[in-house]
């Protein structure tokens, strides 16, 4: 008997709570409760081996959770992963079709799976939206990475999926490509399409509606990118001159220090004690560089967050040891 959402349209296409997940002794996903509107454009960021994939899989009934509950697009994450599947579309982080067949012949092969009806009409339609025309006939495998994204994303979209799981969509695509792939998923978040995106670039990470930032397998922080941004109570100063390399070394542990990144020809300097941070840097810049405060990035933010993080596995290993 076929599952039913808990209502025609909910206002979530995902909301979890408390997912754990465990591979042997190292606890994957620890404790995940998280929430995506429709029609919204959701960052899911944080280092490898953080837990984003194995997250994912959750959400979209891939994988099933040693506990937490959930729903994703109002079916039970745990009992209804069929229903899940026929109405997401997963994007994994390697190009998963098929290289010695045509652009069109594997969207065919993807529509024949899903027992489309009309399947020509909708390969047809995929072609036109992506862009895929003119290169219907060509070998997937000789395509560049970002016309392999864009039949990539076809064959997502083939189904007419309600929720878009993106897992590093992007990862080795040059810029304009990935700029591209960023207005399609836009146009699709305001046909109400739903999306998850899990990305390295900040650029990207800005573009979303909400963000969330997990390490390690746990979530630290999400929002938007300024309720993000201002949850840490950061400040950022900018020093710019002679050796910053050799600054940035003597700042390591000084009073209100907690970051020094460098950022092209300019070192940020960052802490939560703004009054103190600002006294060590004038006292420790000298007169030949320039310093000035600067709004806390969402780069800033993220290398401070994995910077206090615990890695998992380090911890199990310093406890056999």
């Amino acid at each position: 008997m076929m599952a039913t959402p808990t209502h025609e349209a909910p206002a979530l296409a995902i909301d979890v709570h408390g997912l754990n997940k465990h591979f042997g002794d190292k606890h994957v996903v620890n404790d995940l409760s998280m929430q995506v509107a429709r029609g919204e454009i959701f960052g899911f960021l944080g280092p490898n081996g953080s837990g984003k994939t194995t997250s994912i899989r959750m959400m979209c009934g891939l994988l099933t959770p040693d506990s937490g509950s959930g729903t994703c697009l109002g079916y039970d994450i745990l009992k209804d992963a069929a229903e899940i599947k026929r109405n997401v579309g997963y994007m994994t982080q390697r190009f998963s079709y098929w290289e010695d067949l045509s652009i069109r012949e594997n969207l065919d092969f993807v529509a024949r799976v899903y027992d489309m009806p009309n399947r020509r009409d909708a390969v047809d339609r995929a072609l036109e939206d992506l862009g895929l025309q003119s290169r219907a006939t060509q070998l997937a495998g000789s395509l560049s990475g970002g016309w392999k994204q864009r039949l990539a994303l076809a064959a997502c979209l083939l189904h007419e999926p309600r929720l878009l799981l993106l897992d590093e969509p992007t990862a080795g695509v040059d810029p304009k490509a990935r700029r591209d792939f960023w207005e399609q998923l836009h146009q699709l978040a305001a046909r109400g399409i739903s999306v998850l995106v899990s990305t390295h670039y900040m650029d990207e990470a800005e573009r979303c509606h909400k963000l969330a930032y997990i390490a390690y397998g746990k979530l630290l922080a999400q929002g938007t990118s300024q309720e993000v941004v201002d949850s840490q109570h950061l400040t950022t100063w900018s020093v710019e001159g002679e050796d910053l390399a050799g600054l940035s070394a003597a700042l390591q542990g000084k009073p209100g220090v907690e970051q020094t990144v460098a950022f092209g020809t300019a070192l940020h300097v960052t802490g939560r004690d703004g009054v103190l941070l600002g006294e060590t840097l004038k006292q420790l810049a000298g007169p030949k560089r320039h310093i000035e405060q600067t709004p806390t990035s969402l780069e800033d933010v993220f290398i401070h967050m994995m910077s206090g993080a615990q890695d998992n596995m380090a911890i199990k290993q310093k406890e056999r040891a």
